[in-house]
């Protein structure tokens, strides 16, 4: 693995980051600093909450279209363009490392971009100028399993890559149009301080941090804050990939719940 970037950032609800939502205020400015943090990458490769196969699916079309994924928006919700293109040989080389240990992984050469990665991707590199291909959840939702397939990247020979996981450390869709009572607040800071000691403690051994990542549902009020884990796995790959603490860790305010967004700065392996 050579001058990787790894980033995991909370995306938001639907397009409404890209429409001048006052929920998502904090989100749009750090997503818009994010890319003074790190050098522009080479290519950029996106896993997103969104996207749920029985195996390993990755974009492989050299000029992907995009999937409006949401519904009941105004009509300019669906007539965002983001026209970055593919990297079919990246793409290639993923499903290549995958195999090499022992994770099926198929190439998909239909399916477009999902506003887990337009969205975001709209934000931080607007002139969309960057090749862009995503990797998919495996529907198990096995967090062990999206562990593995972080490591299994370690394995790619691709220079200056940006990796990012876009799914939301806060994703319980009852819970963001209820009244944000103490005890709610008091339920989402507690997982959240539970995920910012678990990802950025550099006293914690690689070890007990993989064990907790893991067994992420023993952390507090965790089926409170995921009912159903898909927007917090792409955190697993990341840090399957990364291998040790965060560099940084940012919280941010997005629809009056608090969430995180972690920084790996690029290490030669």
């Amino acid at each position: 693995m050579k001058n990787v970037n790894i980033a995991f950032i909370s995306h938001g609800g639907g397009p409404m980051p890209l429409f001048d939502d006052p929920a998502h205020a904090e989100m749009v400015s750090y997503l818009k600093s994010l890319p003074q943090k790190i050098s522009k990458p080479s290519a950029i490769l996106l896993i997103s909450a969104h996207w749920e196969t029985e195996q390993v699916m990755i974009t492989a079309h050299s000029n992907p279209e995009l999937l409006y994924d949401y519904y009941g928006f105004p009509a300019p919700a669906y007539e965002v363009k983001y026209p970055s293109p593919g990297e079919p040989e990246l793409a290639k080389q993923v499903q290549q490392v995958l195999k090499q240990s022992g994770i099926p992984a198929k190439l998909e050469y239909k399916r477009g971009y999902d506003h887990g990665v337009y969205v975001p991707l709209t934000l931080m590199y607007p002139a969309a100028d960057i090749p862009v291909i995503q990797l998919s959840l495996v529907n198990s939702l096995d967090p062990a399993l999206h562990l593995a397939i972080g490591k299994a990247l370690q394995l790619l020979d691709y220079d200056n890559l940006l990796v990012i996981g876009s799914g939301f450390s806060f994703h319980n869709m009852k819970a963001f149009f209820a009244p944000n009572t103490a005890d709610n607040q008091l339920k989402n800071q507690q997982f959240e301080d539970w995920l910012s000691i678990t990802l950025s403690d550099k006293n914690i051994r690689e070890d007990d941090r993989n064990e907790r990542m893991t067994n992420w549902v023993q952390a507090p009020h965790a089926r409170y804050c995921h009912p159903r884990e898909e927007h917090l796995l792409p955190l697993h790959v990341c840090y399957g990939l990364a291998g040790r603490a965060s560099d940084e860790h940012e919280n941010i305010t997005i629809l009056n719940k608090q969430s995180s967004a972690f920084i790996w700065h690029s290490q030669v392996k």
